[in-house]
């Protein structure tokens, strides 16, 4: 009996610790850190390639007052007047008239000050020989003078000048700003072999001559001192 009491005491004994938990948890593998939520920037999506149209660029319109203004206004060169000048002549921007011979010739331009800006009512003056050579001492024959409209533009109808001894073609022109100070010049023409001679020719002063149907054209913008 002794020894059953003590066989059934051992079973409990052993029964009761199997039922307790363990005194020391088990180590345990670390729990991994959640996982933050990750941020999605937008993406800006290309756009799609834009093909260019084949056509060509637009132009641009021109200017509504200086067609084309030089990139530098120096003053125009000055020349000797000349034992010929007359003053008083006429107004007038056409210099011809009945028994006037010779190829007719359109000069236009316009006057502009050292900054390159147009003059408007600039006095413009013209003199010049026949298709002969000759000068018109006594009357207005082919002199006259005219002021630039409000662009500064003037136009001179006239025809092609003829030779003297020791003298190239030209045409004599006086140009000055309102109450400025007077330039006194000379235009000269392309080709002439009297232009290797003449003592006082200035290639500056060419005109760019062009033939049309009604016989020749050129232009010259004359840079003067404005008024001071």
């Amino acid at each position: 009996m002794r020894v059953f009491t003590l066989i059934l005491a051992a079973v409990l004994l052993i029964v009761g610790c199997a039922s307790q938990p363990a005194s020391t948890p088990a180590p345990t593998s670390p729990a991994a850190a959640p996982a933050l939520p990750t941020a999605t920037l937008p993406v800006a999506s290309s756009p799609e390639p834009t093909e260019l149209s084949p056509t060509a660029a637009p132009s641009i319109a021109p200017s509504p007052t200086v067609a084309a203004l030089p990139a530098s206004c120096e003053p125009t060169s000055s020349m000797t007047e000349g034992p010929y000048y007359t003053p008083n002549t006429p107004e007038r921007t056409s210099l011809l008239e009945p028994g006037i011979t010779g190829t007719r010739i359109v000069i236009s331009g316009y006057v502009l000050g050292t900054d390159c800006q147009p003059i408007p009512g600039a006095l413009v003056d013209f003199w010049q020989a026949d298709d002969n050579g000759v000068y018109d001492n006594v009357g207005y024959k082919l002199r006259g003078h005219q002021f630039a409209d409000a662009s500064g533009r003037y136009t001179l109808e006239t025809v092609v000048p003829g030779l003297y001894p020791g003298r190239t073609r030209h045409i004599h022109v006086k140009v000055q700003a309102p109450n400025g100070p007077l330039l006194t010049t000379q235009l000269f023409f392309p080709g002439e072999s009297q232009n290797n001679t003449d003592s006082i020719f200035n290639p500056a002063l060419l005109l760019p001559v062009q033939e049309t149907n009604d016989g020749w054209a050129a232009t010259f913008d004359f840079v003067v001192e404005s008024a001071r």
